[in-house]
């Protein structure tokens, strides 16, 4: 998988979870937090993003995300 099809998985399903978001501010430098999901959105987020990619991710390395670049990066690791 390239940082490309994981970075859109990221993407659609943050929009999908938040659709009020301006699509333009998913961006890889931001947080989810910083894109206003709470606790369960971002957590709703990650695991709609893994279905799509059809990839699993162990909850304990998913607490040091701390931006969408870094969700891509793991993704791509376990993809």
């Amino acid at each position: 998988m390239d940082e490309t099809t994981a970075f859109d998985a990221v993407r659609s399903s943050t929009l999908e979870v938040l659709p009020e978001l301006d699509p333009a501010a998913v961006t890889p430098d931001r947080s989810l937090s910083d894109l206003g999901a709470n606790s369960i959105d971002r957590t709703e987020i990650t695991t709609l993003a893994m279905e799509r990619l059809d990839v699993s991710v162990p909850v304990t390395e998913l607490q040091g995300v701390r931006d969408i670049a870094a969700l891509v990066r793991l993704l791509r690791k376990h993809g």
